[in-house]
């Protein structure tokens, strides 16, 4: 592979206004969009050496044939443009939401006559304004009959309201006390409109304001024996009281913020988005989100936000996050346009909105696990997986026991291999595996390497023999005879032959793995690679790739394999790093453990502690004028 991308533009071609630029494929898909204060020192990043790329920006580009770029007056007008480009050509290296499910909302219809309130999930009612997302349709249903006792509004449907204004007879739920419009004969529409905004402004956070009122009321009509009426004030008071018991008070009562909760991985991110109005949580709306290249926690902040607030109705005065984005302050005027006020964007750091976001954070580190391990649960779903990859790859019998591989490396250094395994569907964690590659010419060389060391243990089972196990015999009933101890070797693990090997590549990498079964005479495996540009899965010596279905439960179990491996890897290749980095500091005379730990726990990684100056170094406590330079000269000659 050339090092050398062959569409990489002059530097000088390249402006240093702010804009958006697009990486697009042979066929003039886009692939990627992005936004950048500076294009010329962005696009840099993605045209340095392919071996210095991360695996899966490197992948990205050398998909790309393409890119172009768009220079705008303003950051805000880059951040404007990057949100609409991705909504229109939805390229596949962004990254993907997945909302947990289709949320149930309460609406009301503002747009109509008499508007009503009503439980939906359609979010493009004309006119509506939205309350929620709500767990469950029921908690919707029970918050609004706890609110219509205290704002009687128009619960029927379109045509009981109709045909009750029509005919003059109140429409049935009207009839036995369940609708509180114009329909039901006992008010207005302009009475009703006054009752429908009341009730708008107390879910959008009004509570204390209708509290006081209605207390006043309350007393007002008990000192003039209206009991009647007090009555009346006294019931609506005990519903809105109820209404807010349902959700406690968790930042100040006059605090609107909507807080983000994040969690993440190399590979995937979940995200708990908690709606505060009037210092309540009044609903929670969780997502997925599939990372295609790599991305900063601040760019993946920057990402959500856009994505919450591009088409939203309601934005709140303060939005809390856990890391600001970059481009924190033009996102703040992107959604003042859209509020029409002041917006804040800030950072949990203490006091009650830091408790909160441990809490949605919580929640967050809960749905990334659950949305890594939902569908292996299912023992129907996981043999329908076998069964389909089986047709599809053509087998003749179930991959009952899959191993997936995949290459690792730091620009060309630290080359590692994982390998995982999976069987009924299943992670068999005692069973993986890591290799170091010492010397190689590429990922398909490493492969090809990696894969006859583990198809070797397959002809020579005793290379990897386990401990024998002991088993006793008990003696049986009257005789004369002891226990005995016998002995009994257990079969090697590396001694099962899969049934299928999946690599982590396209075309290539599969063509390797073949020859290395080919090599070592074990052509009865089969063997198959899932791309990850288009999730495609390919077989040695096909032309063009099996396409699994996206929702399908064979593909996601491919996927999970891939992932997998590629985590394993990442982890023992990070391993590697922080063992050699402590190896050759422990070799500097005077530097133990605990100095060696302070340094790195001050510098944060071993790039800033190796490029850092002999000055800096031994601002660390502990560190001397000269052991700083002996720590500096060591560092630059390994």
């Amino acid at each position: 592979m050339a090092d050398v991308l062959p569409y990489k533009p002059r530097v000088g071609e390249i402006p240093t206004n702010p804009g958006v630029y697009r990486f697009r494929d042979a066929d003039g898909r886009v692939l990627y969009v992005g936004k950048a204060k500076n294009l010329r020192q962005r696009l840099s990043n993605y045209f340095a050496p392919l071996r210095t790329l991360h695996e899966r920006t490197r992948r990205m580009v050398t998909t790309a044939s393409s890119v172009e770029w768009t220079v705008v007056p303003t950051d805000v007008d880059s951040l404007q443009l990057e949100y609409m480009w991705i909504k229109e050509f939805d390229p596949p290296f962004n990254v993907r939401y997945k909302d947990d499910k289709s949320y149930p909302f309460m609406a009301v219809t503002l747009g109509d006559e008499a508007p009503r309130v009503i439980v939906t999930r359609n979010r493009k009612i004309p006119g509506a304004r939205y309350f929620g997302p709500y767990p469950k349709v029921w908690a919707v249903h029970e918050t609004i009959d706890l609110m219509v006792k205290a704002f009687p509004i128009r619960t029927c449907s379109d045509s009981s309201y109709k045909r009750a204004m029509q005919t003059g007879r109140p429409c049935f739920p009207g009839q036995i006390g369940k609708c509180g419009g114009p329909c039901s004969m006992t008010v207005t529409i302009e009475e009703h409109r006054a009752m429908v905004d009341d009730f708008v402004a107390f879910m959008a956070g009004g509570d204390e304001r209708f509290t006081r009122e209605l207390t006043k009321r309350m007393l007002a009509a008990s000192a003039a024996m209206d009991y009647e009426a007090a009555a009346r004030f006294r019931d609506k008071l005990t519903a809105i009281e109820a209404v807010l018991g349902k959700s406690a008070l968790v930042l100040a009562t006059d605090e609107d913020a909507d807080l983000f909760g994040i969690a993440e991985d190399e590979l995937a991110a979940a995200v708990q988005h908690f709606v505060i109005r009037g210092g309540r949580v009044r609903g929670v709306r969780a997502m997925t989100i599939e990372k295609e290249i790599d991305i900063s926690t601040a760019d993946l902040v920057d990402q959500v936000l856009q994505r919450a607030y591009g088409d939203a109705q309601d934005v709140p005065r303060r939005i809390i996050v856990p890391t600001l984005p970059d481009d924190a302050a033009e996102l703040e005027v992107w959604l003042r346009e859209r509020r029409g006020k002041k917006v804040e964007i800030a950072v949990a750091q203490r006091g009650q909105r830091a408790d909160l976001m441990r809490t949605a954070t919580l929640n967050a580190q809960q749905a990334l696990i659950r949305y890594k391990t939902r569908r292996t649960s299912d023992y129907i779903a996981r043999t329908q997986a076998l069964t389909d990859l089986q047709e599809a790859l053509g087998m003749s019998e179930a991959p009952l026991r899959i191993e997936c591989f995949d290459i690792s490396h730091l620009g060309g250094t630290n080359v590692v291999a994982s390998m995982v395994v999976f069987e009924d569907g299943l992670p068999r964690k005692d069973q993986y595996r890591s290799f170091n590659i010492a010397e190689t010419t590429d990922d398909t060389d490493s492969m090809y390497q990696v894969l006859r060391r583990r198809l070797a243990y397959l002809d020579r089972p005793e290379e990897a023999e386990e401990p024998a196990a002991a088993v006793v015999i008990p003696g049986e009933a009257g005789d004369d005879l002891e226990e005995v101890v016998v002995e009994v070797k257990r079969k090697p693990r590396f001694a099962y032959p899969p049934q299928l090997l999946l690599v982590d590549g396209g075309q290539p990498q599969v063509e390797a793995a073949a020859r290395a079964l080919r090599d070592a005479g074990h052509t009865e495996i089969a063997v198959c690679g899932i791309a990850k540009r288009l999730e495609e899965i390919w077989l040695p010596g096909d032309d063009f790739p099996v396409i699994l279905p996206r929702t399908s439960e064979s593909l996601y179990l491919l996927q999970r394999l891939r992932d997998e491996a590629h985590r394993f890897a990442i982890t023992h290749q990070r391993k590697r790093r922080r063992n050699d980095i402590t190896s050759i500091l422990a070799e500097v005379p005077g530097l133990g453990a605990s100095r060696i730990k302070v340094l790195l726990k001050h510098f944060g990684s071993v790039t800033a502690l190796r490029s850092a100056p002999p000055e800096v170094i031994q601002e660390v406590q502990g560190i001397g004028p000269v052991l700083a330079e002996n720590i500096h000269t060591h560092l630059s000659t390994r």
